[in-house]
Protein backbone atom coordinates (compact mmCIF):
# COMPACT_ATOMS: atom_id res chain seq x y z
CA UNK A 1 0.00 0.00 0.00
CA UNK A 2 2.82 2.51 0.58
CA UNK A 3 3.88 1.62 -2.76
CA UNK A 4 0.93 2.96 -4.25
CA UNK A 5 0.68 6.19 -1.75
CA UNK A 6 -1.91 4.74 0.34
CA UNK A 7 -0.03 4.52 3.28
CA UNK A 8 -3.24 6.01 5.57
CA UNK A 9 -5.56 3.37 4.57
CA UNK A 10 -6.34 1.64 7.65
CA UNK A 11 -6.73 -1.67 7.47
CA UNK A 12 -10.28 -3.15 7.28
CA UNK A 13 -11.36 0.05 6.29
CA UNK A 14 -14.43 -0.66 4.55
CA UNK A 15 -14.21 -0.09 0.80
CA UNK A 16 -17.06 2.35 0.20
CA UNK A 17 -14.75 4.95 1.98
CA UNK A 18 -12.13 4.99 -0.84
CA UNK A 19 -12.77 7.42 -3.60
CA UNK A 20 -12.93 5.91 -7.26
CA UNK A 21 -9.05 6.61 -7.33
CA UNK A 22 -7.71 5.12 -4.24
CA UNK A 23 -10.21 1.91 -4.58
CA UNK A 24 -8.03 1.83 -8.13
CA UNK A 25 -4.94 1.97 -6.34
CA UNK A 26 -5.79 -0.68 -3.72
CA UNK A 27 -6.41 -3.19 -6.52
CA UNK A 28 -3.46 -1.91 -8.16
CA UNK A 29 -1.42 -2.99 -5.43
CA UNK A 30 -2.78 -6.27 -4.95
CA UNK A 31 -2.03 -7.16 -8.61
CA UNK A 32 1.54 -5.84 -7.59
CA UNK A 33 1.56 -8.87 -5.41
CA UNK A 34 1.51 -11.52 -8.08
CA UNK A 35 4.34 -12.74 -10.64
CA UNK A 36 4.83 -10.39 -13.94
CA UNK A 37 3.70 -12.11 -16.86
CA UNK A 38 4.27 -9.41 -19.47
CA UNK A 39 0.83 -10.15 -20.45
CA UNK A 40 -1.32 -8.15 -18.38
CA UNK A 41 -3.01 -5.17 -19.25
CA UNK A 42 -3.08 -2.12 -16.74
CA UNK A 43 -6.34 0.48 -17.38
CA UNK A 44 -6.32 3.39 -14.74
CA UNK A 45 -8.69 6.04 -14.58
CA UNK A 46 -7.32 9.26 -13.45
CA UNK A 47 -5.36 7.25 -10.51
CA UNK A 48 -3.69 10.48 -9.11
CA UNK A 49 -6.64 12.41 -8.30
CA UNK A 50 -6.80 13.17 -5.13
CA UNK A 51 -3.06 12.91 -4.65
CA UNK A 52 -0.20 14.61 -3.38
CA UNK A 53 2.83 15.26 -5.50
CA UNK A 54 4.73 13.35 -3.53
CA UNK A 55 2.42 10.53 -4.14
CA UNK A 56 2.08 11.09 -7.42
CA UNK A 57 5.83 10.81 -8.31
CA UNK A 58 5.47 7.57 -5.84
CA UNK A 59 2.72 5.97 -8.10
CA UNK A 60 4.74 7.23 -11.37
CA UNK A 61 7.73 5.16 -9.98
CA UNK A 62 5.35 1.90 -9.48
CA UNK A 63 3.88 2.27 -12.91
CA UNK A 64 7.46 2.14 -14.20
CA UNK A 65 8.31 -1.30 -12.20
CA UNK A 66 4.84 -2.89 -13.81
CA UNK A 67 6.71 -1.19 -17.35
CA UNK A 68 9.89 -2.64 -17.01
CA UNK A 69 8.60 -6.17 -15.87
CA UNK A 70 6.86 -6.57 -19.21
CA UNK A 71 3.62 -5.42 -19.00
CA UNK A 72 1.54 -2.63 -19.85
CA UNK A 73 -0.38 0.32 -18.41
CA UNK A 74 -3.13 2.64 -20.05
CA UNK A 75 -3.66 5.70 -18.10
CA UNK A 76 -7.14 7.38 -18.42
CA UNK A 77 -5.05 11.39 -17.06
CA UNK A 78 -4.53 15.08 -17.03
CA UNK A 79 -1.98 15.12 -14.65
CA UNK A 80 0.79 16.62 -16.92
CA UNK A 81 3.60 15.05 -14.52
CA UNK A 82 1.95 11.77 -15.56
CA UNK A 83 1.83 12.62 -19.15
CA UNK A 84 5.24 13.97 -19.76
CA UNK A 85 6.27 10.02 -18.39
CA UNK A 86 4.43 8.58 -21.28
CA UNK A 87 5.46 6.17 -23.76
CA UNK A 88 2.61 6.91 -26.39
CA UNK A 89 0.18 9.88 -25.77
CA UNK A 90 -3.53 9.99 -27.50
CA UNK A 91 -4.77 13.34 -27.02
CA UNK A 92 -8.76 13.26 -27.36
CA UNK A 93 -10.81 16.83 -27.14
CA UNK A 94 -10.28 19.39 -28.79
CA UNK A 95 -12.80 20.06 -25.76
CA UNK A 96 -15.15 18.16 -23.48
CA UNK A 97 -18.35 17.08 -23.92
CA UNK A 98 -20.33 17.53 -27.04
CA UNK A 99 -17.03 19.38 -28.55
CA UNK A 100 -14.61 16.48 -27.81
CA UNK A 101 -14.22 12.68 -28.75
CA UNK A 102 -11.63 13.68 -31.91
CA UNK A 103 -8.08 12.54 -31.68
CA UNK A 104 -6.54 15.43 -32.05
CA UNK A 105 -2.40 14.41 -31.41
CA UNK A 106 -0.82 10.77 -31.12
CA UNK A 107 2.81 9.94 -30.23
CA UNK A 108 5.19 10.37 -27.72
CA UNK A 109 5.74 13.46 -25.39
CA UNK A 110 7.87 15.28 -27.78
CA UNK A 111 5.70 14.61 -30.53
CA UNK A 112 2.98 15.97 -28.91
CA UNK A 113 4.28 19.13 -28.44
CA UNK A 114 4.69 19.91 -31.81
CA UNK A 115 1.06 19.73 -32.72
CA UNK A 116 -0.48 23.31 -32.73
CA UNK A 117 -4.11 22.25 -32.30
CA UNK A 118 -3.46 20.03 -29.50
CA UNK A 119 -4.11 22.11 -25.67
CA UNK A 120 -1.95 19.09 -23.98
CA UNK A 121 0.93 19.62 -26.19
CA UNK A 122 0.85 23.61 -25.52
CA UNK A 123 1.03 23.14 -21.74
CA UNK A 124 3.56 19.61 -21.92
CA UNK A 125 6.09 22.21 -23.82
CA UNK A 126 6.62 24.55 -21.15
CA UNK A 127 6.84 21.13 -18.26
CA UNK A 128 9.24 19.33 -20.93
CA UNK A 129 11.54 22.61 -21.19
CA UNK A 130 12.20 22.43 -17.53
CA UNK A 131 13.18 19.16 -17.38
Amino acid sequence: MHDVGLDYVKLGQPATTLSGGEAQRVKLASELQRKATGKTVFILDEPTTGLHTHDVKKLLAVLQRIVDNGDTVIVIEHNLDVIKCADYIIDIGPEGGDQGGTIIAKGTPEQIVKVEKSYTGQYLKSMLEKG
